[in-house]
């Protein structure tokens, strides 16, 4: 018997708000569950916004919410883990709706999978990217390169990644990125030490993302039917 190679299907949705990519997601991930679609990778940008994980601490957004609100900044509560982070232009998202079934049923296992994604697409562009113990994301020295929050049902995966790419770190400052206090924030374009388009970062982040989840990247549309 001939083994085929599962495929996973790659949307560029370019950028969008965060409630589009939230439905988005909700409604792949319930197609998903039910083996009505194959796996999906969303890569995308989002309008500027602010999210809070499960556990996220409201206190750790160090601005009060007219003054975010006139920053023209939007805030969601998500039910993805980790803390506060941003999400805007310039920053490479990736929501990963995909089944771990049945060889791949650990957490542990994807949230680092994602880690190795990331710190390889680093290494494309001349960065060395690394983890640090007990924290998780990738990191470039004590800076901050990717932020990574997930959730599971069913053992299918919403959510995903934020990986800086061109991004202005400003929007940093008025939070406490991810509930960690003492380490900074860094871009690739910053760390590479020249400019790196979204797209270009999107590019090797989907062949690197298929790499290591052993899947064969297929490029379409929208269309949650297929």
């Amino acid at each position: 018997m001939i083994a085929t190679t599962r495929t996973v299907r790659l949307e560029r949705l370019g950028r969008i708000g965060y409630a589009d990519g939230l439905e988005r997601q909700r409604r792949l991930v319930k197609a998903r569950q039910a083996g009505g679609i194959g796996d999906r990778l969303l890569l995308l940008e989002h309008d500027p916004v602010f999210t809070l994980g499960r556990r996220g601490d409201l206190g750790h957004i160090r601005i009060d919410e007219s003054e975010r609100k006139r920053r023209g900044i939007d805030l969601y509560h998500t039910d993805r883990g980790g803390d506060v982070t941003w999400h805007g232009p310039g920053q490479l998202v990736g929501y990963p709706v995909i089944s771990l079934a049945p060889d791949r049923k650990d957490i542990v296992r994807y949230v680092r999978d994602l880690e190795e994604v990331l710190i390889r697409t680093a290494g494309d562009f001349g960065v060395r990217a690394a983890r640090v113990k007990g924290l998780t994301g990738v990191w470039v020295g004590d800076e901050k390169l990717a932020a990574i929050g997930v959730r599971i049902a069913r053992w299918v995966t919403s959510h995903g990644f934020a990986l800086n790419v061109c991004n202005s770190l400003d929007p940093f400052d008025l939070i406490v990125p991810c509930g960690i206090a003492d380490k900074g924030v860094t871009t690739l374009s910053r760390a590479a030490g020249r400019e790196i388009a979204v797209g270009e970062a999107a590019d090797r982040a989907a062949s690197r993302f298929a790499e290591v989840f052993d899947l064969e990247i297929e490029e379409g549309d929208t269309d949650e039917k297929r």
